[in-house]
């Protein structure tokens, strides 16, 4: 039995042991709409909690819309130009619409990666498309702090002081904020590097309701909620679910709150996956491209299957890395990992008021770890990359998995080819 796993952009044929017995988890599987256009223009056409962009529009002089970086399959080039016609439509001049890369902390979209990322060479052409800096001062708007936890925050202007603000972007679940998305973009998308590390701290990541797919009580979605509410005026959002294949299943339009949960709502059905028992081996994915492109994003893989892993079990996780480990700084966190150990480096954190840059995806990678043994199959990372990732190094991912079954005395496998779009949990009553 042969299994594809998502793993940069072709996949990676993986073949089940003949001693293993495999449970393949999926999303359940969505609805495609066969005129993908048509979802879009339905959505813009009946804006939740808001007026039309068009009537909303009118009067205003300038427009910023977030779109989210290349490490999101997001389907710009499926509703950037509809947006920006409708806005032209009401009377906003061309040259004032700004199309920002919510960037967050990671690095910008250029070149043709950028070309790729907008997907439409109309709008590269007509349109002003730039990159958000976290760390560049002058850019950002000071707002004060958030009432509830002391949050400061900062934004950058232009999405700030445009009239109208729009956020972009892909709902699917998200290990830290619970799902992706809608008030996401923004925070920590466009914020002060003082903003997103901040709520990157350790006061936050080891909150056990900063996980995947719960919003409930979830002080990074809680944080990101207050902070759209300090801005001015209304806040428009278009959200887009798409399935295994990247097709677009969903899409809402309207205020930014409403008309992100109404995607929450609709994609929860399909990514959240109960399973009635543990497993003792569990095979994921990082996702493939572009989720995949480095180790820094990988850990997202390794931490949304925990909850069907048993303790003492064995995780194995392939992902391309074509990009290598990821930043400097988030190199910098995985020597100190690998140097003082998991304890210590978590000692090291949870004092600072404001957490190191990229160190709290380092820290994101102590909850698998905390479970069971962690083993990566990466065939482009260097050995020099391999030494700080904290895990085990396989080559061989058959024989790997059939040490594992050996290892452990259980033949049971469980199987996650798409990583963490798919979020399994532990229910005893699912079976």
């Amino acid at each position: 039995m042969e299994i594809e796993l998502a793993y940069g952009r072709s996949g990676l044929r993986f073949r089940v042991p003949d001693q293993a017995e495999p449970t393949i988890i999926r999303k359940v599987p969505l609805p495609v709409p066969q005129d993908a256009s048509a979802v879009i223009e339905a959505a813009l056409e009946n804006p939740l909690g808001s007026k039309t962009l068009e009537v909303a529009a009118s009067g205003a002089k300038s427009a910023c819309i977030l779109i989210c970086d290349i490490t999101r399959p997001v389907p710009n080039g499926l509703f950037l130009r509809s947006i920006i016609d409708r806005l032209t439509s009401a009377g906003v001049p061309l040259e004032a619409i700004t199309i920002m890369v919510a960037t967050g902390l990671h690095r910008p979209n250029l070149g043709d990666e950028l070309a790729e990322l907008v997907g439409d060479p109309w709008v590269l052409e007509n349109v002003t498309v730039i990159n958000h800096d976290a760390r560049n001062d002058a850019d950002h708007v000071d707002l004060g702090l958030t009432k509830t936890r002391q949050t400061p925050v900062g934004l950058d202007r232009r999405f700030v002081e445009a009239d109208i603000k729009i956020a972009t972007g892909l709902v699917e679940p998200h290990f830290m904020a619970g799902y992706s998305g809608g008030r996401k973009v923004i925070a920590p998308g466009v914020a002060h590097h003082t903003t997103i590390r901040t709520f990157h701290s350790a006061r936050f990541m080891e909150n056990p309701a900063a996980s995947s797919c719960n919003l409930k009580n979830n002080p990074l979605h809680e944080e990101q909620l207050e902070i759209v509410r300090m801005l001015d005026g209304p806040i428009f959002a278009l959200n887009t679910v798409i399935d295994e294949e990247r097709n677009l299943a969903f899409a809402s339009f309207g205020e930014i709150l409403q008309s992100h949960m109404a995607a929450v709502d609709f994609v929860r059905k399909s990514t959240e996956v109960k399973i009635p028992r543990r497993f003792r081996t569990v095979v994921t994915s990082a996702a493939g491209y572009p989720l995949d492109k480095t180790y820094y994003q990988t850990v997202k893989g390794m931490v949304t299957p925990v909850d069907i892993l048993e303790p003492g079990g064995t995780l194995i996780i392939v992902s391309e890395c074509s990009e290598g480990i990821g930043s400097p700084e988030f190199r910098d966190a995985q020597e100190r990992l690998v140097a003082l150990g998991p304890d210590a480096f978590l000692d090291t954190l949870e004092s600072k008021s404001l957490a190191d840059i990229d160190e709290w995806q380092t820290e994101m990678q102590l909850k698998p770890m905390r479970v069971g043994r962690i083993a990566l199959y990466s065939k482009a990372l260097t050995d020099a990359d391999h030494a700080v990732t904290g895990v085990e190094r396989i080559d061989d991912l058959e024989a790997a998995v059939s040490r594992s079954i050996e290892t452990q005395g259980d033949a049971a496998i469980a199987v996650i080819p798409e990583g963490p779009y798919v979020v399994p949990f532990f229910d005893a009553a699912a079976g």
